[in-house]
């Protein structure tokens, strides 16, 4: 089969051949993709089977799907949407699977996103750049995604693991690489637990660059990295500790903050009006995790607060169900989170 009638043939969408309410097949036209779509060994239908407790029986370019009425629509809308995914170029991994059917039962959660059509296909937001495309996994990042294409400010905050850092870096390299921004600001504070800069060899950026490696794993990621080297080096992607913020005015830029919560309330005030014409600020860390000397509070936890329902500005709250790391972060943050709540109780009882 030569590239043209590969195309024609992979344009086509799977056949749903109904038999009763809880059984139906789907047969998807391309073999090729739908070797992919199911997996190697059929993996990615077992975690179909695991995640909704149904029924998923491949035979050859067809999959037999039984079960209960809606779990079994929302493994139609997934592999739908995998298979469409595959048609455009793209690849699909058990990340990919657990994301699609997220977003699946988020419609019949009647959870109001406006990229879902109710019952119908799937459609999620997107990042692409030149080097790769990143698709939502959960509703959450759908909503976040969206909120950073609309809003001049962006909050995204919640446990590690939700992907806020990452696709904060991902959508900035995106509007670096539209033209829509002249440079890109990553910043962090140079705080952490237990350690101290002053101990580290090197010079300050020497210091400072380890505390940034998660800014620049992700900025690998979406560019080439010979671009990366060349655009740091001419000033194009500028990355500094948040104390070097102070007195600047940064127009046409893409800046991020990471890791908020160990700003104080005096630096979170200078970062945020240093925002200038034409700029977009992303704002990302987890109020749970804060490491400032106790006493001291969260810049990040007081500008939430004050910032409530100011208009331009986008808050976009992560859960322990936005895990996209190993399933198991997922579980272990849960854990952390109740152990917090009971501590606070405890806490408020004694007062």
């Amino acid at each position: 089969m030569n590239g043209r009638e590969l195309a024609s043939s992979s344009a086509r969408q799977p056949r749903t051949a109904a038999t009763d309410a809880n059984h139906f097949v789907l047969t998807f036209e391309n073999n090729r993709f739908a070797s992919e779509l199911f997996g190697q060994f059929d993996q990615n239908l077992k975690l179909l089977e695991q995640r909704l407790n149904i029924d998923a029986r491949p035979r050859g370019n067809s999959v037999a799907i039984s079960g209960d009425v809606m779990a079994t629509n929302q493994a139609r809308r997934a592999l739908d949407f995998l298979y469409e995914r595959l048609q455009k170029g793209g690849s699909v991994e058990a990340s990919d699977v657990e994301g699609a059917i997220r977003m699946a039962q988020a419609a019949d959660d009647q959870l109001q996103l406006p990229t879902m059509e109710k019952k119908a296909k799937l459609s999620m937001s997107q990042i692409s750049t030149k080097k790769k495309t990143i698709v939502a996994r959960t509703p959450t990042q759908d909503a976040y995604m969206r909120a950073l294409e609309r809003s001049e400010l962006v909050f995204g905050v919640g446990p590690a693991g939700t992907g806020k850092t990452y696709l904060a870096v991902a959508h900035a390299a995106q509007l670096l690489e539209r033209g829509a921004v002249d440079k890109i600001i990553l910043s962090r504070p140079a705080v952490e637990a237990g350690e101290r800069l002053g101990f580290l060899p090197g010079d300050m950026k020497e210091k400072v660059d380890p505390y940034l490696r998660p800014l620049y794993d992700a900025l690998y990621d979406m560019m080439p990295g010979d671009k990366v080297e060349r655009a740091i080096t001419a000033g194009v992607i500028e990355i500094a500790p948040l104390a070097f913020m102070r007195g600047r005015t940064l127009s046409n830029a893409a800046i991020i903050l990471d890791e908020a919560q160990n700003t104080t309330s005096m630096q979170m005030k200078m970062f945020l009006t240093r925002l200038g014409e034409g700029g977009r600020m992303i704002i990302t860390g987890d109020p749970s995790q804060v490491d400032l000397p106790r006493g001291v509070k969260s810049g990040l936890v007081e500008a939430l607060q004050i910032l409530k329902g100011v208009e331009g500005i986008s808050v976009i709250k992560f859960k322990d169900t936005d895990v996209v790391r190993h399933p198991l972060v997922g579980r272990i943050v849960k854990a952390y989170d109740a152990q917090y709540a009971v501590h606070e109780e405890s806490e408020d009882l004694d007062r």
